[in-house]
């Protein structure tokens, strides 16, 4: 993962400021009905103010929006396909309503967050993927940690839309958010990546696993025991795990605040 040209390095601050450990945290589209989520992230802002970024989903807003327009939302391995003509019902969903609505919950706590769109400064630029399988839907290959660092330098926690400016100049692409977070958690250098669902972590045989190593987690998905959702974070944690994240963690609201809460995912063999 690349920064862009003329952006700081990846893990280093401009300013020095940021002595914490940095965490890239993504927010599932569920969890952000749970009345606790702009708490809890105010107070992981607290415990470290200028150590955290926040990217977020927004996928039931997008299906309720699609819906209500007529158009039944399609999936494959738990990423949304997207047509041409659905990219502004993203930027509605994603970039509008979700967004703001978690900035303006954010503010409420005394927190200055501010809500931008992968595409703002081309803080995302992604490439095209399988354009017959899931249409307008890219990877990220370059990540603006510049403007990102500008941001945490002047005290501002950053609430990320996962939209990117397509590479090519063909326009916006949808990211999946989980992508999006490893891509932002690997050019920022960060020390760990925590993807919150809905769920204590990936539950393998009905309970969540401490930890799964890469060979495990692939298991997970080949027997359907992680399926859409799920199988979509653990492709994005083996992701951020080789482009040199050290941590990677899968667990609800509650793991903001427990570091010892959550699926570990790993490269290797863990006995947690």
């Amino acid at each position: 993962m690349s920064a862009l040209p003329g952006s700081a390095a990846a893990g280093a601050s401009p300013g020095g400021a940021v002595t914490a450990p940095l965490r890239v945290v993504k927010i599932g589209g569920r969890v952000q009905s749970q009345p606790g989520l702009a708490g809890a992230l105010a107070d992981a802002w607290r415990r470290a103010p200028g150590a955290l970024v926040v990217v977020h989903g927004g996928g039931d807003e997008v299906t309720a929006l699609q819906r209500r327009l007529g158009t039944e939302p399609t999936f494959v391995g738990g990423r949304r396909v997207t047509r041409e003509e659905d990219v502004e019902l993203l930027r509605m969903a994603l970039s509008g309503v979700a967004n703001k609505r978690l900035v303006s919950a954010l503010t409420r706590e005394g927190v200055e967050a501010v809500g931008v769109s992968g595409e703002d400064a081309s803080l995302l630029v992604a490439e095209p993927g399988d354009l017959a399988a899931l249409g307008r839907v890219g990877q990220v290959r370059r990540v603006n940690v510049r403007f990102l660092w500008d941001l945490l330098d002047g005290g501002f926690l950053p609430v990320l839309s996962p939209l990117a400016t397509a590479l090519d100049g063909s326009g916006a692409l949808n990211v999946n958010g989980d992508d999006a977070a490893a891509a932002v958690a690997a050019a920022l250098d960060a020390d760990e990546l925590l993807l919150v669902a809905d769920v204590p972590g990936v539950l393998v045989g009905g309970e969540p696993a401490g930890a799964l190593d890469a060979e495990a987690a692939r298991t997970a998905v080949a027997r359907g025991e992680a399926s859409g959702g799920m199988a979509a974070k653990l492709d994005a944690a083996l992701a951020a795990l080789a482009q040199g994240v050290p941590q990677v963690r899968i667990g609800d609201l509650a793991a903001l605040a427990d570091a010892a809460r959550g699926t570990v995912v790993t490269t290797s063999r863990s006995t947690r």
